[in-house]
Formats: structure tokens, sequence, C-alpha cells
């Protein structure tokens, strides 16, 4: 059994609908129990200026899986939203992004990978406030294994100039199918 910390942000079509659709698919899965769900915010496109606004969320589960089980878990949340991979845009537009950010074992301890497919904790969540403003809400003592606290994190000079334009999506929610 482990813990998962997956970030989810979608930017094409119904983007409320596939963040919870994500959830939802989560909480029906075998094995899964969904511990914690962020509350979902609006932010501007990362890495790839040209493409319209996201909504972003991140959830905390614990399952019966590995680094890679989550890794395919993710990616089959991602095929069920419709995700099309365009090579030409690493950071391009999609109906749904699902990042594992980090892992932990049953008694706490950070799992780590650094496979040609898969890198735990995430390389680049400590540059990204969409992760970490709303993993902040969930545990606001949280800790991105390796690199220190979110909350001192998300002060350093690349994400606390994001920080303003990451804004809580108060009509938005993924606890409910409105």
């Amino acid at each position: 059994m482990t813990t998962a910390l997956l970030s989810l942000g979608s930017n094409l079509g119904d983007r409320a609908a596939a963040l919870r659709q994500a959830v939802e698919r989560l909480k029906a899965a075998e094995g899964l129990k969904q511990v914690k769900i962020s509350p979902v915010y609006r932010t501007p496109p990362w890495g790839d200026a040209d493409q319209p606004d996201y909504l972003n969320a991140v959830v905390l589960v614990d399952g019966p899986r590995t680094p890679h089980g989550w890794l395919a878990t993710a990616q089959e949340l991602e095929r069920a939203a419709g995700r099309v991979r365009d090579p030409a845009r690493r950071f391009g537009p999609r109906t749904l992004d699902v990042d594992i950010i980090a892992v932990w074992d049953d008694d706490g301890s950070p799992v780590t990978v650094d496979d040609p497919d898969l890198t735990v904790p995430h390389p680049r969540a400590h540059l990204r406030a969409f992760v970490l403003r709303p993993w902040l809400d969930l545990q606001p003592e949280a800790h991105l294994p390796g690199l220190g606290r979110v909350d001192d994190l998300i002060r350093t000079a690349p994400v606390a100039a994001d920080l303003p334009d990451v804004v809580r999506a108060a009509d938005v929610s993924l606890t409910k199918t409105a």
C-alpha cells in the first residue's frame, strides 16, 4: 500500500467535467481509497503560453500500487478523458493531464524512482505554483521529498512570481457532480 499525490489539470473541452471524471474514476478504481481532494484553481498555461487557461487540483490517494502502477493509473485516466499527445508541443493543451508528484510507503517514507519513463518525486513540481498551492490546501505541513517544505518552496522566486495568477475557482467542486 502506498500513498500518491497526483496533480490533475485540464484546459480543453469541459475542464471541470474532465477533472470530476478523473476523481470519480479514482474513487471507483479497484483497491484505491481516495484520501483528499484539493480545491480547484484557475491557472495560466505553463511552458507554452499559446493555449487556454487550466483548471488544476491535486488529490491524495492510497492504494496497492507501485510508482509504476500509479503511472499506469494516471495514463488510464488520461486515455479515458481522450488525451492526445502532440510530440511537437510537450507542454501543449490537453483534455486531462495527470502527474505523479510524490509517493510514500505505508510508514510515510518517500519512494523515489529515476527511470527513463518515470521520475518520482516529480522533477519540476517545486517550480509549479499550480501544484504547490493546492497541495498546501490539503497538507499545510507538506514536504516535497528531497526539496523541502512546500510552504517554503512556494515562496521561491520562480514560484512566487506565478502565484498571483493561481486563483481559486470557488465555482468548481470536484466532490459533487453538478
